[in-house]
């Protein structure tokens, strides 16, 4: 059986179509296939998701499945209602026209969004790009300026619905004589008709083009985020607006760093001797290798930071820090000289030297020579 819609979503019934769309978008990005190539769990998410958002997203549908659940837009599950002709037949004899049948398409209609998906390195998304993509959408035909007739000849009102796009069908039920909208056969709810076609694109007013795009990343971009160019998307029909297209950002991971907000983490290896004594030692930041001291007796594990070498700031001036956790390395493969040195240096050095603090025995004889008292 199909999962409620609003439960798909992860929204309540009560949610506004900001909140529907908000909710989709989260959920498309992350089930995408795109996103998880060969994923046959995640194609089949991604199409539960995408059906959700179809009916709540479209207020005439979301009033029928709210009403009738299911069977109010799938005719498949529309169960009883086959004898009459189907749910949309009986839904348009009750309500005029619900399943968008009664709707003139003949008005202006904002074109398609599109989504593109871009792969960035760490560093374009630290300090931004600028990138061109070529992406393929429809576009006005030039030849007859989008309206579909041929060059020189114009398409004319509908003579059987006059321009409406909907004629008036009267149906004998079992309340009497109800008269409903109808899409019109005759133009297909266009209002018009077209007597010669436009034959570079058929009549239909748009044609496949490909479309180089330049796209400037800003600087502190993060993996997920979604960009929207407005009127970048296909374009609209009967004069009406383009969509949009919307840029999702997907940032590979570092070989070095790791990002948490607008700072960025690292780990640097030290020697024994520089961690004893201390050091000034080379560390790679997203700005290149800078000088960082290593105070005497630092112990492994130890974070430092670098102060403004994170990421800029997305809004606004400033960056975040980086952070350098040092890591004590130990030698291996001793010659016999620096073995007899270390042991030198084991003899002549207590334990809570060596290790930087009072060891686990040490504590240990502490606390029982108090138990003791």
């Amino acid at each position: 059986m199909k999962r409620d819609n609003y439960e798909v979503l992860g929204v309540e019934q009560s949610a506004d179509e900001q909140e529907i769309k908000k909710a989709y978008r989260k959920l498309a990005r992350q089930y995408h296939p795109d996103v998880n190539p060969g994923d046959k769990g995640a194609e089949e998410k991604f199409k539960e998701v995408t059906d959700a958002y179809d009916v709540l997203s479209d207020p005439e549908k979301r009033a029928r499945y709210d009403q009738f659940g299911h069977a109010g837009t799938d005719p498949n599950q529309a169960g009883g209602f086959g004898d009459a002709g189907g749910f949309g037949d009986i839904f348009d004899m009750f309500f005029g026209g619900g399943g968008g049948g009664g709707q003139r398409r003949g008005g202006p209609q904002r074109g398609a969004d599109l989504r593109y998906a871009m792969t960035l390195t760490f560093e374009e998304a630290v300090f931004g790009v600028e990138k061109e993509i070529q992406i393929p959408r429809d576009e006005p035909c030039e030849d007859c300026q989008g309206s579909g007739a041929a060059p020189g000849t114009h398409p004319t009102t509908c003579a059987q619905c006059h321009g409406s796009g909907q004629v008036k069908v009267t149906q004998r039920t079992p309340f009497g004589q109800i008269q409903t909208a109808r899409t019109c056969p005759t133009c297909h709810g266009e209002g018009r008709t077209i007597s010669s076609p436009c034959s570079t694109c058929n009549g239909q007013g748009k044609v496949r083009k490909v479309r180089s795009i330049k796209i400037s990343i800003p600087q502190g971009s993060e993996d997920g985020l979604n960009l929207r160019l407005s009127g970048d998307g296909e374009s609209g029909a009967k004069g009406g607006p383009a969509g949009d297209l919307y840029i999702v950002l997907q940032v590979k991971r570092h070989k070095y760093f790791e990002r948490d907000g607008n700072d960025v983490y690292c780990e640097v290896p030290i020697t024994f001797i520089q961690a004893a004594l201390g050091a000034e030692i080379d560390v790679p930041t997203l700005d290149g290798v800078v000088k960082m001291k290593i105070p005497e007796g630092t112990q492994t594990a130890t974070t430092f930071r670098l102060k403004g070498h994170g990421v800029p700031h997305r809004r606004g001036s400033g960056r975040g820090d980086q952070h350098v956790r040092v890591i004590l390395t130990t030698p291996t493969k001793l010659n016999e000289k620096q073995k007899k040195l270390l042991r030198e240096f084991g003899d002549a050095t207590p334990d809570h030297q060596q290790m930087g603090k009072k060891s686990l025995f040490e504590k240990f004889k502490e606390t029982l020579r108090d138990a003791m008292g």
